[in-house]
């Protein structure tokens, strides 16, 4: 059995190599959808569904309108919004079903993957590939991980979509003041 520090330094160093891996282009390309976008719906599955709900609160201390899908109150999209699905392997029947119905609204599709080539990603209006290892994906140039099924890319999401939220502050010119007073004041 692995020592405490000898995985944190195996999980740090997978870490770092998926930075290093990302594409500048890919994430460029997401904030634009962002920046652009009316609305912002998100939806995932599972973990990756966990850190999709961290970061649709980030976007809302952002200023932008965004909506957990599966929540009571979302409204229906149209033309001028974003659906932004998380789908690591690429290939999770239901979340093909909703980017299916998202195009039909008109809304603009973004999907974060780990395996861009899988239906989902490859028939949204952009694609953002996370180059870290997902349960079941297929890709090979994904990062290798010694962590169990999806971990890594699950993980990466959380740390990742806190970088977008930070390098997004100054595009939509924020400040972490006006992100925090958007914060939820009644606790």
């Amino acid at each position: 059995m692995k020592s405490y520090e000898a995985l944190y330094q195996t999980i740090l160093l997978e870490h770092k190599n998926v930075f290093a891996a990302q594409s500048t282009e890919e994430l460029d390309g997401a904030m634009r959808e962002i920046a652009s976008a009316k609305r912002i719906f998100i939806t995932g599955a599972g973990r990756e569904g966990i850190a999709s709900r961290g970061f649709a609160m980030r976007l809302m201390h952002l200023g932008k309108e965004t909506h957990w899908l599966w929540d009571d109150t979302t409204p229906g999209m149209k033309t001028g919004d974003l659906f932004i699905a998380v789908n690591g392997s690429g290939c999770i029947g239901h979340i093909d079903y909703l980017l299916d119905q998202a195009g039909r609204t008109g809304a603009r599709r973004l999907v974060i993957t780990g395996a861009p080539n899988e239906r989902t990603p490859s028939e949204a209006d952009a694609c953002l590939f996370v180059p870290a290892m997902v349960y079941k994906g297929k890709d090979p140039r994904t990062i290798p991980s010694e962590q169990p099924m999806g971990n890594l890319f699950e993980q990466h999401l959380f740390l990742l979509f806190d970088i977008l939220a930070i390098m997004l502050t100054e595009r939509l010119h924020e400040t972490p003041e006006t992100m925090e007073s958007r914060h939820r004041n009644i606790e």
